[in-house]
């Protein structure tokens, strides 16, 4: 069955989260990569099937350049509910950094609306990031954060305190365990180009790129804006 939902283009994270719902096979979607990576050195295809052909490194276990966070919890103990996009308020975090790294951008993307908050930080620092995420998550349903290995993400204890939610971070060099929040990063750059000084950035010029992309439709939402899904499932 793996084999036939590769040919079909789906996803590793996607085949995992099927086999999860459909069989109640675990079967996370890193294995699922190797799988393809092993049947390439065999002279397979399944690898032509992936939508990023270069190979991914598991580095679990290597030394994470920027420093450990202390206390962190990883995202294996995540709850499956969060892989399968069920609910409102499992949020993925991260941050843009301005040219010259002046100033940040912090992202947020609910996993299953694709509803976006961003906030511009002066400085990428764990104090300012973690006042920004309370802020722009203050008024909305908030159950899990997932977060990369950033040490602007040091403050986690306090942001899930605050919102009254569970802060999660993905295995070091693994972006693909946040996809939703990397490909809502690369619609901002539409509006936020790269190389931007941020710091002539506006709240104006933040608003209306969050504004542009909460109302456009989605397909993975049938065509429905992430502004009107989310608030027509806030409740489910």
């Amino acid at each position: 069955m793996i084999d036939q939902l590769i040919k079909l283009d789906w996803s590793p994270e996607q085949i995992s989260d099927q086999l999860d719902k459909e069989q109640r096979l675990r079967i996370s979607h890193e294995w699922i990569y190797q799988y393809i990576y092993k049947d390439k050195q065999a002279g397979g295809v399944l690898w032509k099937h992936l939508r990023c052909r270069k190979k991914r490194r598991k580095r679990y276990g290597s030394h994470e350049k920027r420093g450990q966070i202390p206390n962190r919890k990883s995202i294996e103990e995540r709850p499956k509910v969060v892989e399968r996009r069920e609910r409102i308020g499992d949020w993925e975090a991260d941050t843009i950094i301005g040219k010259g790294k002046q100033g940040a951008i912090v992202t947020l993307v609910d996993r299953k609306s694709r509803f976006l908050r961003i906030g511009l930080v002066g400085r990428r620092t764990k104090q300012a990031v973690k006042a920004m995420i309370i802020s722009l998550l203050a008024d909305l349903p908030v159950h899990t954060i997932t977060c990369d290995n950033g040490k602007e993400f040091a403050d986690h204890e306090e942001i899930a305190r605050v919102l009254d939610a569970e802060v999660y971070f993905a295995h070091s060099y693994a972006s693909w365990e946040r996809g939703t929040n990397e490909n809502t990063n690369g619609l901002i750059r539409q509006y936020i180009p790269k190389h931007t000084d941020f710091c002539k950035l506006t709240k104006a010029d933040i608003q209306f790129a969050e504004d542009r992309l909460n109302t456009r439709p989605r397909k993975c939402l049938s065509f429905t804006q992430p502004v009107v899904f989310l608030k027509s499932h806030s409740c489910t």
